[in-house]
């Protein structure tokens, strides 16, 4: 037996809620931005989150309403993916707090920054990887924005190399669940594509 859901009946709130729920887990854009003038930097962390394009490099994320990452990104049409790792756990969760667009995240929470190669909003510096972008596109959907940003660079820690390949037990990713649940790397398996001219039809 399974239990029915309708958008339309149960409202844009509630159907979020079950939205999130299901589609897990959900990677972490850590977006560092700068405001117009220079003055401000801002940091947040964005669940909507995914790779949009290999060549060229794109990354996109959703800003769910106006938030301030969108805004910076608009006007200076720069921004910064950082990796969000679980040592980093409880300053993730500091950042989407809802400051003052004035406010900046850095500083309220105490997160160490570094300057960026390419662009002009700076790094996390605990963050294992940065990804550079510069704004390609935004598209509007209803009450929300997807950002578009061409990686220009990309910046990762040597202690999360292997064999020159960024490592998932050393990056120790967080992912977004439900509700107020987060989500670690827990057990990881290997399993090969198999190529159609090795597949066993019998």
């Amino acid at each position: 037996m399974r239990v029915d859901y309708s958008p339309d009946s149960i409202g844009p709130g509630s159907f979020y809620r079950l939205l999130t729920a299901v589609v897990v887990p959900r990677p972490i854009a850590w977006v560092s931005t700068l405001s117009g003038d220079g003055r401000t930097a801002n940091l947040a962390p964005h669940s909507f989150f995914t790779v949009a394009c290999v060549d060229p490099p794109i990354v996109q994320f959703t800003s769910v309403g106006r938030k301030d990452s969108l805004r910076n990104v608009e006007e200076t049409r720069e921004f910064v993916v950082n990796l969000a790792p679980e040592p980093l756990f409880e300053q993730i969760n500091a950042t989407g707090t809802d400051f003052p667009r004035e406010v900046g995240e850095f500083e309220a929470v105490g997160i160490e920054r570094e300057p960026s190669l390419r662009v002009r909003p700076p790094r996390v510096a605990a963050s294992p990887v940065a990804l550079e972008c510069t704004l390609h596109s935004t598209l509007c959907l209803g009450d929300s924005t997807v950002v578009f940003g061409r990686v220009v660079h990309a910046s990762v820690s040597e202690d999360v190399l292997v064999n020159g390949r960024p490592d998932i037990r050393l990056l120790r990713p967080l992912a977004r669940l439900g509700g107020n649940e987060w989500g670690t790397v827990g057990e990881v398996n290997e399993l090969a594509r198999i190529p159609y001219r090795d597949w066993d039809r019998d």
